[in-house]
């Protein structure tokens, strides 16, 4: 595909991600995740300004354009940042992106890509005619635009005047020029029409803009709609054995699915677990292991026969007493927590035998659970997460247990992923005015504007013969840098304690977890010959404590 020349193909052709035959998830956790993912995939067909998408995260940067006239929109830069960074060859890992399937976002990232592609091609052959035959007009027109551009760029009301000032006095000079010209015969007929031929060329030009901007706004509408269909991108089917493009894309797609099923997630400090959230709330049941009867002792197990018990129960939450809608079923998984620096700007991918793909194996899961609870290493946890509000939440509680000489601990931590920037969720606007009417200059009437203007006609115009070549249009127009370590969801998440119904919802998931979590416990030390009494107590305090009604930051201890 055009556009990914400048992309590594170092991607092991032996190395295979691909899951086979793909079918539509409906299992635990997987679904209603739609309402994020198309709110995430929609900013690909956006058409205002990329500063918005950084002021989103002020982690992402934007690497000032050489010439303004080149500058990308928040589509064209969003959608060229996210493929490269999820597709290339030699890209850094991913962060999983809970509540959203990123290989959506990416295919319409790669579907809005072709449709620019096919609007730039009918721009280029528009250039080619006006812009090769009629070469100094239009260069004298693109140095009046970039003139507009710079100035009107202050912030400055008067300096967008003085632009626009600019911009007529040169277009009268023209006329001026075209009329006043000494010069007769060919020579002369050729340079006024150097002068006007550029403005013919904007007119069709115009015509062609207009018609693909109604097409990427309709896409941008009926995704946030919910009425979005799947994103079309021919190119990633291979069409025969030597298709490389194609087939790296088809194998990067694969990879973002196989690194979205990872079983390995990474702690930043106060960040939180990267993809989960930050923690806030902890609650922790630590007590003595002591024989139930005297003289005789505890039965030998493990926290891996613990973590058991409590993820076969878990696995009853969606069942209850009553008839009600109670919870979804949650998605219940073992994880393997790597720390990192606060600040760390990059994840490393684990490797050795007891990796496979991505994931980690079982038998190293239940070793890590067993021996790694205290120094060095990474830790197991067992989690139990609910995606709701169509994608817009994600709610984890994770579950440790760890055995220190004679003390059992049970920690429950909890984690909230709140619903993506606000950015992301705004449709598209109709371009219209507020006029007098003609006869009753005192009502008024809503009159439509063009939706691609003159100033944007000539950066498309000017765009599309570098579009074939994405590094040089890059260091013309500047280039989006996303927010690393990157993950699609988190990198655009806000916290959900403004909305009132999703901190509710938070909040309410962590007490029924914690008891079920703490019976469970309770049942196998009693199996075991433990005395469950200071458990059993500690438990209901536990259970009176979980249920205050505020988040805290449980992730930055005040030291």
């Amino acid at each position: 595909m055009a556009g990914f020349d400048d992309l590594s193909s170092q991607t092991d052709a032996a190395s295979d991600f691909s899951p086979g035959a793909q079918i539509p998830l409906s299992g635990p956790g997987q679904g209603g995740q739609t309402a994020a993912s198309q709110a995430l995939a929609s900013a690909a067909y956006r058409d205002d300004e990329v500063e918005k998408l950084v002021a989103a995260n002020p982690d992402a940067g934007f690497k000032k354009p050489k010439l303004s006239l080149f500058e990308p929109n928040l589509g064209e830069a969003y959608a060229r940042a996210v493929q490269t960074r999820l597709l290339g060859g030699a890209r850094a890992p991913l962060i999983q992106s809970f509540g959203i399937e990123p290989q959506t976002v990416v295919e319409h990232c790669l579907a809005a890509t072709r449709v620019r592609k096919q609007r730039d091609a009918r721009l280029t052959l528009v250039m080619a005619v006006f812009g090769l035959l009629f070469l100094p007009g239009v260069l004298l027109w693109l140095l009046a635009f970039q003139m507009r551009r710079l100035i009107a760029g202050s912030k400055d009301r008067r300096a967008g005047a003085i632009g626009m000032v600019v911009l007529v006095a040169v277009g009268a000079l023209v006329v001026l020029f075209a009329v006043l010209l000494p010069f007769n015969g060919f020579l002369g007929i050729y340079l006024r029409a150097m002068l006007v031929a550029p403005l013919l060329g904007g007119l069709w030009a115009k015509q062609i803009c207009e018609r693909y901007a109604k097409d990427l706004r309709s896409r941008w509408e009926s995704l946030l709609g919910g009425t979005g269909v799947g994103a079309k991108i021919p190119e990633a089917v291979p069409q025969d054995p030597g298709d490389a493009g194609a087939e790296r894309i088809r194998l990067g797609l694969a990879k973002v699915a196989a690194e979205q099923a990872s079983n390995i997630v990474y702690y930043a400090g106060p960040r939180g677990i990267l993809g989960m959230g930050t923690r806030w709330g902890s609650w922790q049941l630590a007590e003595e292991l002591i024989p139930a009867k005297d003289g005789e002792d505890i039965n030998p197990f493990r926290s891996w026969d613990v973590i058991r018990a409590i993820h076969d129960q878990l696995r009853m939450l969606e069942r209850g007493p009553l008839h009600t809608g109670g919870f979804p079923a949650p998605s219940i998984r073992h994880w393997v927590v790597s720390p990192i620096a606060e600040g760390a700007k990059a994840v490393k991918r684990p490797e050795g035998q007891e990796i496979e793909g991505y994931r980690v194996k079982d038998f190293e899961i239940q070793r890590i659970c067993n021996e790694q609870q205290f120094g060095a290493g990474n830790r197991h946890y067992l989690g139990v997460q609910f995606v709701l509000w169509d994608g817009q939440l994600v709610i984890t509680l994770l579950i440790t247990v760890t055995v220190l000489h004679h003390t059992l601990r049970i920690e429950v931590t909890g984690h909230a992923l709140g619903p993506v920037d606000g950015l992301f969720t705004s449709g598209p606007k109709a371009k219209t005015k507020e006029v007098s009417k003609s006869v009753k200059f005192w009502e008024t009437r809503t009159v439509n504007l063009p939706l691609v203007e003159s100033k944007e006609v000539v950066r498309l115009a000017a765009r599309a013969p570098f579009t074939w070549f994405p590094p040089v249009l890059d260091f013309l127009g500047g280039k989006l840098s996303l927010p690393e370590p990157f993950g699609l969801r988190h990198a655009w998440a806000k916290k959900p304690w403004r909305h009132r119904f999703m901190a509710d919802d938070a909040m309410r998931a962590a007490t029924p977890v914690l008891r079920v979590v703490h019976a469970a416990a309770i049942r196998v030390l009693e199996e075991n010959g433990c005395d469950v009494e200071k458990f059993g107590s500690r438990s209901l305090n536990l259970s009176a404590a979980v249920q205050d009604a505020k988040p805290s930051t449980a992730d930055v201890y005040d030291a």
